[in-house]
Parts: structure tokens; C-alpha cells; sequence
């Protein structure tokens, strides 16, 4: 079980065990005491966590509240499905995906240690950080770009912007559409080629990369979570390609 799944897990129980006691349920006041310390020690959900958390620490203040603020168990269930809504969808897009754990298998083969924790920073701002997160994704990119690049012995300058970067590496990889004849296969290396433009653009705009204006635009989690996935299909397209050209692939 990932971390983020792990935490999904211990928030859901903790809104279950409320809606419970809310609508007449004894309770488990060690239960309750429990998860909200481990979820309020979470740097990554303290702030996010609903407000009630912060301010009842046991059942007995929880209830108080929640008696006085709604008369019928119905309203009581939907104000606590509401307050839990928002954590829950974002920990539930940043749950690790099979996608993720491939990433981090393919990056494996590149030998860097900057990768690895370039990827790992992209996958755990997802949720708290997301201008960070995509920050990171186009850094993951950059960075597998310079490796292949490296490994091919091709020269670059290493301020090359990346869509310019991947041109070079996609040019040396036989991965550019001018290369190929099959309209199927053009098409998709042009998309490729359209992810990363898009991904640059992203990072300009969505980014923490770049000072912002008075009414700045922010990222959600699931804009973080389309880039990394973008970032981390394209970082893992780059690198398989790249280990089946040399001479002992199978």
C-alpha cells in the first residue's frame, strides 16, 4: 500500500467513525483521538484537514457541535461528507498508480540519483504543492532528456530549453515524425511532440517557477496530476527506448 493510500484509508475511517457517532452510533473515543493525532502530525494534511478536527479533540466536543449545529441525521451526514469531500478527492488522485511505480522502475536504469529524487519531489507535491509538482515534472523531463543526450554522446548546451532538448534526443532516438513514413506512427511521435510543448506551457503558467502577477493563476492537484503522469509516460518512452537500442537488449 503507498503513502497516500495509507492516509485515503485513515481519513475515510475517521469521517465513518463521525458520520457514526453523528447519527447515533456509540463511538470510539480512543479511535477518534488516534487517527486525528496521526492525520494533524501529516504535514501534508494539516491544513487541509476539515476545521472540526482542529477544534474538538475528543467525541465529547464533537458531538456537542454537531448536535447544536444540525437537528436531523440526514443534514448531519451530508455537512460531514462535505467537509471530507475535498481531502479525500485529492488524496485519491494522488493515490500511487501502477503508472508510477513503472516510472520509477524505468528511471532505475538511467543510474541517477538526481532522477530518482527529481521524480519522488514531482509524485509528493502532488497533493500539498501542485505548482511545485509540475515544476518537477518538466525538471524530471529536462533531466532524462540530458541523460539520453549524455548516453548517445551528443552534444547540447545545458541551458537548451526543453522542447528543443527533446527535438535533439527524439531526432536521435529515430522518435521524430519527420522520420517516419506510417501516418499512424507520425501521428502519435507528433503528440509526443505536443506533450512536451504542452508541458512547458503548463510550467510557465501553472508553475512555481516564475514570479506571479495580483490574481495569479493556481493548480489544483488534479492539474498536478496530469502533468506528472505526462512527464512520467514520456520520461519512461524516452528511457525504454533508449535501452533497446543498446546492442544486449532483447
Amino acid at each position: 500500500m503507498g503513502p497516500y493510500e495509507e492516509l485515503f484509508d485513515k481519513v475515510e475511517a475517521l469521517q465513518n467513525l463521525l458520520v457514526a457517532h453523528a447519527t447515533g452510533g456509540p463511538g470510539d473515543d480512543e479511535e477518534y483521538k488516534q487517527l486525528r493525532a496521526e492525520l494533524l502530525a501529516e504535514p501534508l494534511l494539516r491544513d487541509r484537514l476539515p476545521r472540526l478536527l482542529r477544534t474538538h479533540r475528543d467525541l465529547g466536543q464533537f458531538w456537542q457541535y454537531i448536535k447544536r449545529q444540525f437537528s436531523t441525521y440526514q443534514e448531519r451526514r451530508e455537512h460531514l461528507w462535505s467537509e471530507f469531500s475535498p481531502i479525500l478527492q485529492a488524496l485519491e488522485v494522488c493515490t500511487a498508480a501502477p503508472s508510477d511505480v513503472r516510472t520509477a522502475e524505468a528511471l532505475e536504469t538511467l543510474n541517477s540519483e538526481a532522477v530518482r529524487k527529481v521524480w519522488q519531489r514531482a509524485l509528493d507535491r502532488r497533493l500539498d504543492d501542485p505548482a511545485g509538482a509540475i515544476t518537477a515534472a518538466r525538471s524530471l523531463l529536462e533531466s532524462v532528456c540530458k541523460h539520453v543526450l549524455d548516453e548517445l554522446a551528443v552534444q547540447y548546451e545545458d541551458a537548451l530549453e526543453l522542447p528543443r532538448l527533446y527535438k535533439l534526443v527524439a531526432e536521435s532516438l529515430n522518435l521524430a515524425p519527420s522520420q517516419h513514413t506510417e501516418q499512424v506512427f507520425k501521428q502519435i511521435l507528433g503528440a509526443c511532440t505536443a506533450i512536451i510543448e504542452g508541458l512547458g506551457a503548463l510550467r510557465n503558467r501553472l508553475g512555481d517557477a516564475h514570479g506571479k502577477g495580483k490574481t495569479p493563476v493556481q493548480p489544483a492537484a488534479h492539474h498536478a496530476e496530469l502533468a506528472v503522469n505526462l512527464a512520467g509516460a514520456t520520461a519512461t518512452f524516452l528511457v525504454v527506448t533508449l535501452e533497446a537500442r543498446k546492442p544486449n537488449a532483447t
